[in-house]
């Protein structure tokens, strides 16, 4: 019984920091009430998708992520670009500075 508390709990957590970074909150949360400790452990190493570099679509002129192979909007195929974007976080940053 202690166990399932355990687990149920790590699941939360992990749900709850992924939920921060911005990734699949019920992924991790499954992962982490499985995999308790190594669930959490992952997910704070995991990236955040808000810190990532985008590029925009030469097909569509849609924004992704740097490291996408394919648009997902029209499934032009995406080369490694000489210049990205911002990430939103730096962009979110850079709109709103902290005083």
């Amino acid at each position: 019984m202690i166990y399932l508390a355990l687990c149920s709990a790590f699941g939360v957590v992990t749900a709850l920091v992924a939920r921060a970074k911005g990734t699949s909150w019920l992924m991790w949360g499954l992962i982490g009430a499985v995999f308790p400790v190594l669930g959490l452990a992952g997910v704070l190493l995991f990236r955040r998708e808000t810190e990532e570099l985008r590029r925009p679509c030469p097909g569509c002129g849609r924004l992704c992520m740097i490291y996408d192979a394919l648009c997902t909007r029209c499934g032009t195929e995406l080369n490694f670009p000489e210049l990205a974007i911002e990430s939103s976080a730096d962009a979110a940053r850079r709109a709103h500075p902290a005083t």
